[in-house]
């Protein structure tokens, strides 16, 4: 009877001991198997993770001694003539009566059994019946360094890449680079791109791609993301203004969005030999290499090799595991991105969804209500902008005259060349540009500016810290020299004269004091270097009509006039 449990006699079962301690052991009866289940549940299946022979030692110590206190210290001792199971008894009832599900649970959690031990007995596709049905969305952290644009010796940290798949034809609809970590503004970017041109987004990117390359600009029906990144209230412009559903994943499921997660793993499989700054196993290793300071690309840079690294997985990467229904076997529709898309598009669900471009991307723009009007231009993150309103109203001359007032602005944080400023309560907006002088924010995006401007003020805070001694030396000095003038004051003037006869003579003695500066002021030639230079022919001066001495002369009779 192979697997059925065999009935506890008095007689050992299984093969004898080949070395005799002295027993054969025991049978394992109902009873010991209660105590297996009591140590199992008690010392396994908790969130301690104990080995399995840690969980046997403790049930020994629990079941089988006896404890004794001898001078205030507590001993365990095995009880004697009683026979105790052995390890590979606990471990063979253990392995026949295991519950996974509820180890995993226990042990662990219920995500941690849903995400990486439940049964895959489904597809990914089957609830997406037609393109734009339903979109994946997610981030990831670049494994790779990028430098600033303002300076490449400035190692800006990893960028942060936003996908958003079609999940009936797994086709990339949407893309975003930033160094925004994962965020609403993030997503809301890589949404955003799923509505635009692609060819003039490729175009912004010095890449030149047909409208047939990179079909997209329509809404979808469902959105799946995570729930940190679209929750509160600036989801609620994307479902009540443009329609559409938001199905916010579990947390630390990724499984429920398993398309972009594997995707994230292709591209970077793809683009990993040729990144320089690329993230390695042995990163923060001792002995390994810092890839930090192998940092080249610039943060425009990788999002060319993102967009191109899209471009080929929509057109050329074959779908090892999509299941094709038999009218896509029939029309021989390969499993590539593009062609289901097309045909999707064809066969199931006819026109997709649009809406007007400005209306879609006003929408998912970012919103700041904490923009500034000030005597220097609407200021907004230490960048300032004018509007022809602004301009046309004298916004800058009543914030000098009588403060500053906050206005609502929206924002794309890829570039900062314009905003909006938001008027009548969101009913209309107004295109605002940066001022001439803020040229250097030209064509930058929002977190590129914020760290130049975080770099500038640790740079003026060293700055200021290296002027510090500086600072206390002039200080040091100049207190120096008002004791040395006061020294001198105290020890020449004439205390018996009166106050009002020290503020009589202030004329006069100003102008003595002219005089005497004027002497020590003139320029006075170096005769001796003049007849030197003659001699040598460095001066041709031929007309020499007066003397030195013959000034002071003059001087010193003006002063003898004035009888001062």
């Amino acid at each position: 009877g192979p697997g059925v449990s065999r009935k506890s006699t008095d007689k050992k079962r299984g093969r004898k001991r080949i070395i005799n301690c002295g027993s054969q052991g025991i049978n394992v009866d109902e009873s010991i198997k209660r105590i297996f289940r009591i140590a199992i549940n008690r010392y396994y299946n908790t969130t301690k993770k104990n080995p399995l022979t840690t969980v046997y030692e403790l049930m020994v110590r629990d079941f089988f001694t006896k404890k004794y206190v001898d001078n205030n210290k507590e001993e365990f001792l095995l009880i004697e003539g009683k026979e105790i199971p052995t390890l590979q008894q606990f471990r063979y009832w253990f392995n026949k009566e295991r519950n996974i599900k509820g180890e995993i649970v226990k042990r662990h959690s219920k995500k941690e059994y849903d995400l990486n031990s439940r049964a895959l007995i489904g597809k990914t596709r089957s609830d997406a019946l037609y393109p734009s049905a339903k979109i994946e969305i997610d981030a990831t952290i670049a494994d790779v360094f990028l430098v600033s644009r303002y300076n490449r010796n400035w190692i800006i940290g990893r960028g942060v890449v936003y996908f958003a798949i079609d999940k009936f034809s797994s086709m990339i609809v949407g893309l975003n680079v930033s160094l925004e970590g994962p965020s609403f503004n993030g997503a809301i970017g890589a949404l955003a791109n799923c509505f635009m041109d692609k060819e003039l987004f490729c175009k912004e990117y010095e890449i030149c791609i047909e409208k047939s390359e990179w079909v997209t600009g329509f809404l979808p029906d469902i959105l799946i993301c995570d729930r940190g990144e679209l929750i509160g209230d600036g989801i609620e412009s994307i479902i009540n203004n443009l329609g559409v559903t938001v199905e916010q994943t579990s947390s630390f499921r990724g499984d429920m969005k398993a398309l972009v997660e594997r995707n994230f793993k292709t591209i970077n499989s793809r683009v990993k030999p040729f990144l320089p700054g690329f993230i390695d196993s042995d990163f923060r290793k001792r002995g390994g290499r810092d890839y930090r300071l192998d940092a080249t690309l610039d943060i425009y840079q990788f999002t060319q090799i993102m967009i191109k690294c899209a471009i080929y997985y929509n057109n050329n990467n074959v779908l090892s595991g999509y299941d094709r229904d038999t009218l896509m076997i029939k029309d021989l529709v390969r499993p590539v991105p593009i062609e289901l898309w097309n045909w999707g598009i064809k066969n199931r669900s006819g026109k997709l969804r649009k809406v007007d471009d400005n209306k879609v991307k006003l929408y998912l723009m970012q919103r700041s209500k904490e923009a500034t009007v000030t005597e220097k231009g609407i200021r907004l993150r230490g960048m300032y902008y004018g509007s022809k309103t602004a301009f046309k109203e004298r916004y800058f001359e009543q914030a000098r005259i009588g403060g500053y007032w906050k206005v609502e602005v929206a924002f794309d944080s890829r570039n900062m060349n314009i905003i909006y400023l938001i008027m009548d309560k969101g009913r209309r907006y107004e295109t605002c540009s940066l001022l001439d002088h803020q040229s250097r924010y030209v064509d930058k995006t929002l977190e590129e500016i914020d760290y130049l401007l975080m770099q500038e003020k640790m740079n003026n805070m060293e700055a200021n810290k290296a002027l510090l001694q500086p600072k206390i030396n002039l200080y040091t000095e100049i207190e120096a020299i008002v004791e040395e003038a006061t020294q001198m004051t105290n020890r020449t003037q004439n205390t018996s004269e009166s106050n009002t006869s020290k503020l009589k003579g202030i004329r006069g003695y100003r102008e003595n004091e002219k005089l005497m500066n004027r002497e020590k002021e003139a320029f006075i030639l170096d005769e001796e270097k003049e007849s030197k230079e003659r001699e040598l022919g460095l001066d041709d001066l031929e007309n020499e009509n007066y003397e030195s001495n013959d000034i002071l002369l003059l001087r010193k009779k003006q002063i003898e006039r004035r009888g001062e």
